[in-house]
């Protein structure tokens, strides 16, 4: 008997949820979505309904990279290239079940060949107010740099996707074909974007109704320009945007608005497939993750030593313990310190070598530490004593685990807000100077995203992607509840978190930021630190992390899939 036809189109979902996820859209959850079982799993940081067209890939005989590519292009259309974009960025951690093998691959930012004075490039982004966050200076094509996300889909899919690269795309056309209602999380976009969505014709006419008034809530959007391009991609290939009429298209508008951008930085572009970072954890964890240039997944393994060499991991839970909680924060602080010049960092912690190969050493964090615990700091504390993205995690029947992260990696489509045949292209540049200028123009910047695969004795039993300006923190504490204080995934995620800290700009005192009501005072007061109670609807731009994550039990094969706590994401199974 033969096999049904493969079509991914939601007119051919389980009656009714196509409806369903699509009103979900505008909910926002206020514990992690979560789901369990046998068969395959998909968890998203943002927009359920795109994990639920993920889900579908698996339900039609795709695997995980199948369910994960067909969600990350589902989540682009349902946030309108806000904060992630079909011209982004992404990094890619697959587990392969049948080989034990995992790899790795960086679809991140290139920087532009012709960009000589990248220390001159306008921009700038300031999170001491709104309209500072909208950037600062004039807008210029040369803060646009070259996205790798629609070639990562790609390579992604041609070296492990089961199902046809078109399948990959049918429920995003009809997305983008349909109009999904603009709800009031996108509402808000809208309205803080107003002025620069205006500023370009085609932008206008991708953003703006055709009478010139906003959308608003309730609303229903549509992206035919971007329906048709995706149709281009979906039969000709990435080759399309890269060396094809869209490519075309972009340069011509980058260059317009003085970027120096050409059709050759298009068709140079490479995705960069490596072996993982592998590192031993604690009580039978490792873990594999990005290598450079992806640093976070140095970043990360730091972390989590010095969690060890501090005494975290086995004491005292941190939203019990003001010492705790302080050790946490300062460990967590140190992710800034792969940007600082060499020099800087030994001056602030003398003897301490902070090369790759050291970062991820236990002999590394018990130095660190013990500086650390001397009163050495990275951050400048506020006291009150004396003294930009998205993410997917797919796991399949086979085990098989497809871990994503990826973004437009700014503010809601920049302050450029430039769009080519309905895709979003990013002013990046504008606030990444320095990283660009310490890269030969036309190389691939360094990136912080912390994606990976856990392994307990051995055995694939946790896929995580971590997002958002507090990606670090999270992902720290997320891996930490898993595997010191034997949380499940959903339990991992619930448990208070604390953000990214806010830092004044002029002084340069940090304060300790954390959701409302979720800490108890008196443990937040013990720190000394200066401390913010965050409102829910301050959060996604205010500097929280998202951590996704799906478990594995390798004697049963259960899936268990958690989203993130506080926005419109969700988790589904079979």
């Amino acid at each position: 008997m033969a096999r049904p036809k493969v079509d991914l189109t939601p007119t051919r979902w389980a009656a009714g949820d196509y409806e369903r996820y699509l009103k979900a859209q505008g909910v926002d959850h206020t514990v992690a979505g979560a789901a369990r079982g046998r068969k395959g799993a998909v968890t998203v940081a943002y927009s359920g309904l795109a994990a639920r067209a993920g889900l579908e890939a698996l339900v039609q005989g795709g695997n995980a990279i199948d369910a994960a590519m067909t969600a990350a292009l589902a989540q682009v259309v349902l946030a309108v290239g806000a904060p992630i974009s079909f011209f982004g960025i992404m990094s890619l951690v697959y587990h392969e079940a049948k080989t034990g093998k995992t790899y790795t691959m960086n679809a991140e930012w290139n920087t532009v060949a012709g960009e000589t004075d990248p220390m001159s490039i306008p921009g700038g982004y300031d999170f001491s107010s709104q309209e500072a966050l909208r950037g600062k200076g004039a807008p210029s094509g040369r803060t646009a740099l070259v996205g790798g996300f629609m070639r990562g889909v790609e390579a992604a899919h041609r070296r492990f996707g089961k199902l046809s690269f078109a399948n990959l795309f049918e429920p995003s056309i009809y997305m983008a074909e349909q109009g999904i209602p603009v709800t009031g999380f996108l509402a808000d976009i809208f309205r803080f974007r107003d002025a620069d969505i205006r500023r370009l014709a085609e932008t206008r006419a991708t953003l703006v109704k055709p009478d010139g008034t906003a959308y608003a809530e309730g609303d229903i959007f549509r992206q035919p320009a971007l329906a048709q391009t995706l149709r281009a991609v979906a039969k000709d290939g990435a080759d399309h945007m890269y060396d094809g009429p869209w490519g075309r298209k972009l340069v011509a508008a980058v260059q317009a608005d003085g970027g120096k951008m050409t059709l050759e930085d298009l068709r140079n572009y490479q995705v960069l497939w490596a072996d993982p970072l592998v590192a031993e954890l604690r009580n039978g964890y490792s873990v594999r993750t990005s290598p450079m240039p992806n640093f976070g997944g140095y970043s990360l393994v730091e972390a989590q030593n010095l969690a060890d060499a501090a005494g975290l991991c086995g004491g005292t839970h941190w939203t019990r313990s003001s010492e705790q909680l302080r050790k946490a924060l300062d460990i967590t602080q140190l992710f800034g310190i792969t940007m600082f010049p060499e020099a800087a960092r030994a001056a602030i912690f003398p003897g301490i070598d902070f090369s790759p190969a050291s970062r991820i050493t236990k002999e590394h964090a018990a130095a660190l530490w013990a500086q650390m615990a001397s009163g050495k700091t990275f951050t400048k504390w506020k006291r009150t004593t004396p003294m930009h993205s998205d993410d997917v995690v797919a796991i399949d029947g086979e085990g098989n685990i497809a871990a994503i992260t990826h973004s437009i990696n700014t503010v809601n489509w920049g302050k450029t807000a430039i769009f080519v045949d309905g895709v979003s292209i990013s002013d990046a540049a504008s606030f990444q100077q320095a990283a660009v200028a310490r890269v030969k123009p036309g190389e691939r910047l360094p990136a912080p995203t912390e994606t990976g695969v856990l392994f307990k004795d051995g055995h694939a039993v946790l896929g995580f992607a971590s997002m958002g300006a507090g990606l670090h923190h999270r992902t720290f504490q997320g891996l930490l509840n898993y595997t010191c204080f034997g949380m499940n995934v959903e339990e991992a995620i619930n448990t208070p978190d604390f953000f990214l800290p806010s830092v004044n700009s002029e002084t340069g005192e940090t304060t300790l930021v954390v959701p409302v009501g979720r800490f108890d005072r008196k443990v937040l007061e013990g720190t000394g630190y200066a401390f913010r109670e965050m409102p829910l609807e301050e959060a996604r731009l205010g500097g929280e992390g998202k951590w996704v994550a799906i478990s594995r039990d390798p004697k049963t094969g259960e899936l268990h899939a958690a989203s993130h706590n506080r926005n419109n994401g969700d988790a589904v199974a079979f």
